[in-house]
């Protein structure tokens, strides 16, 4: 899953509570810093707080983005102690921004901006350190060591040792079981396993700083960043869950059904969970890679699909830096300014050959200006021109609120921001690549092969909502206690069977800790908005093929090159995080509510033809996450 980085998410998720308080060496505050303590806060000083806060943070970030892109495309001991000593200064001034706002928050007659910015200031934490001297530092060394970790982390085939981004590679496109196996089992061994100790070390300290905060626990905290409780949030993710269950189990048993054909009993049963090496991903969480394993002969498999997108941008010698500019060029159509000089003189586009950086697509706005970047290692293919379109995403939000106050820099929620992303890549769609020339007219699908682009489109973002939910549910549990560290690997593979059905290939132990081999768990970056995203993409979508007046099925729909549709998204994106989500979700769909029918009505072609696939087969699996947890499914019956 890609991600963005603005330079508000880099400083305020570094940062943590008490401007203004004075201390002593020994860490004490002084006389006179208590009695200020003690006296109630006036709106006059929370305002004056707020703007300083502000201020400061602004100035900040701006370094604190060049170390952290600095350290990510160009990882060495150096650039790691680099990135952990902005990250210290960071969690430090956050610390203190965050306490004071609590405080100030009980001034009376502050007006409702005010406990907004008041609320980002201490809402906007990922890791919170407490207070106690040295708790920053040492949160800010074990985040910076386990993102490098990460960075850093090798599996293995046979004698090659194998990048993260050569073994996801090769998840997708090795179909020998046993090789699978040993690619997957050696990337979670050598990169999730020795995260087990720091990151429990990290829970602690982190949760000591949300409990300084007023928060239960860190879990808690991130659960609060919603415009509403925690238990609201948790209630809403899983009412938008029950809603897509049923696609995800049609999905899932039609899939089991086409790895069984594929291997056999022996390596694949027809019922009960899927093994997780075998769907493509070396994560399980997208399953596109395997449309030509599980497509039927009966679809015209993969030889008969419609068209291969990377084999059209090979035939049309597209290059990394031509795929990034026609990324470009789809919002320049929508009427968005094209992208400043410097994008293109300092984003990474392609992966270096003489040092370590970390791959995994990101989107950065260093000044939050106008230096706005990508960092991706783009290869020529179908996946990384979505990608591309999606990130680009993200810097085109950026660019939009760049006129918002420094503290609402940032998406209406987090999920907002991949939702945008994701958004746009939904319109490359056949009529979009007819429109810049990369298919012709002759080549359009078929009803048959329009039904294969829509199942390609089900395995990654249909198996992607299961994934999803429990990445943070499972974080959640950490943080609360109710998933102790003896039992790190045991909860990870109870919660990937509940959700997903799926189970890994090779014995666990208390020894493991597949989790960290994910990026977003040893970076610490919250999991649930691209959950939301998965469902707001869909309904961005459908708002905006309504805008534009198309009338065709609404998975075909491309809004390229239209500009009402591209101001319409502005009014949306410029508001930033100043208003609550509502109100600018309502702006660009008209509904207040995050709902799930528009993607259930992108896919309901497909849906009616799964159930007759599976009619007859026994779906779903033990221990599902269903009304019924344990009861097995007959599809049809």
């Amino acid at each position: 899953m890609k991600s963005t980085v603005s330079n508000l998410a880099l400083t305020v998720s570094a940062i943590a509570a008490c401007i203004g308080v004075a201390a002593t060496a020994s860490g004490q505050a002084t006389p006179a810093t208590q009695a200020q303590r003690a006296a109630p806060p006036t709106k006059a000083e929370a305002e004056a707080f707020v703007a300083r806060a502000e201020r400061e943070l602004a100035e900040f970030s701006v370094i604190a983005g060049r170390a952290h892109w600095v350290n990510s495309t160009y990882i060495t001991q150096d650039t790691d102690a680099l990135a952990a000593y902005f990250g210290t200064i960071g969690t430090q001034m956050g610390v203190r921004f965050a306490g004071e706002a609590a405080r100030m928050a009980t001034a009376p007659g502050i007006d409702a901006d005010t406990i907004r910015k008041l609320n980002v200031l201490r809402l906007g934490l990922t890791l919170p350190a407490p207070t106690t001297e040295g708790a920053a530092a040492e949160l800010n060394r074990i985040s910076t060591d386990l993102g490098s970790q990460y960075g850093r982390g090798r599996g293995r085939l046979g004698q090659e040792v194998l990048t993260g981004n050569e073994i996801e590679a090769r998840m997708g496109t090795v179909r020998d079981p046993a090789q699978l196996r040993e690619m997957w089992t050696s990337w979670n061994d050598n990169v999730g396993s020795p995260m087990r100790a720091p990151y429990a070390r990290m829970t602690e300290i982190a949760n000591a700083g949300a409990r300084e905060l007023g928060f239960t626990d860190t879990g808690a905290m991130w659960r609060s960043n919603y415009d509403m409780t925690p238990e609201q949030f948790e209630a809403l993710t899983e009412r938008l869950w029950q809603e897509v269950r049923p696609l995800y189990e049609q999905i899932h048993c039609f899939a089991r059904a086409g790895l069984n054909r594929r291997y056999g009993d022996q390596v694949q049963a027809a019922t009960g969970p899927i093994r997780a090496d075998l769907l493509g991903n070396l994560w399980a969480q997208e399953w596109g890679n395997i449309y030509d394993v599980v497509a039927p002969p009966a679809a015209g498999g993969a030889s008969a699909q419609a068209y291969d997108l990377t084999q059209l941008l090979e035939r049309a010698n597209y290059t990394p830096e031509r795929i990034v500019r026609q990324g470009e060029a789809f919002f320049s159509s929508l009427g968005f300014a094209p992208l400043p000089a410097t994008f293109w003189e300092r984003s990474m586009i392609t992966q270096p050959r003489d040092r370590e950086v970390i791959c995994h697509a990101s989107a950065w706005d260093v000044d939050n200006q106008d230096d706005l970047r990508i960092k991706m290692c783009t290869r020529v293919n179908g996946d990384d021109f979505t990608t591309v379109h999606h990130e680009l995403g993200h810097n085109y939000y950026q660019r939009a609120y760049n006129r918002q106050p420094f503290l609402y820099m940032n998406s209406a929620n987090d999920g907002f921001h991949e939702a945008i992303g994701d958004t746009i890549a939904l319109s490359v769609t056949p009529e979009y690549l007819v429109q810049i020339g990369l298919l012709q007219q002759n080549q359009m699908p078929t009803a048959d092969q329009d039904r294969q682009l829509l199942l390609r489109q089900a395995l990654d973002k249909i198996a992607f909502l299961p994934f999803g939910l429990l990445m943070d549910r499972y974080r959640w549990g950490i943080f609360s206690g109710r998933i102790r560290p003896g039992e790190y690997q045991a909860a990870w593979d109870r919660l990937r069977l509940q959700y997903q059905g799926i189970v890994p290939p090779s014995p666990r132990s208390e020894q493991n800790f597949d989790a960290g081999a994910k990026y977003h768990t040893a970076a610490s970056v919250s999991y649930t908005r691209y959950f939301l995203a998965r469902i707001l993409q869909f309904q961005f979508y459908q708002a905006a093929c309504n805008i534009s007046g198309w009338r065709g099925p609404l998975h075909r729909c491309s809004f390229y090159g239209n500009r009402e549709v591209g101001r319409r998204l502005t009014e949306m994106l410029a508001m930033g995080s100043s208003r609550p989500w509502p109100e600018a979700l309502q702006a660009f769909t008209g509904s207040r509510e995050i709902s799930a029918r528009p993607m259930v009505a992108y896919f309901q072609p497909l849906l009616g033809w799964l159930r007759e696939q599976n009619r007859g087969r026994q779906c779903g699996w033990e221990g599902s996450a269903g009304p019924s947890p344990g009861t097995a499914r007959r599809s049809g019956s």
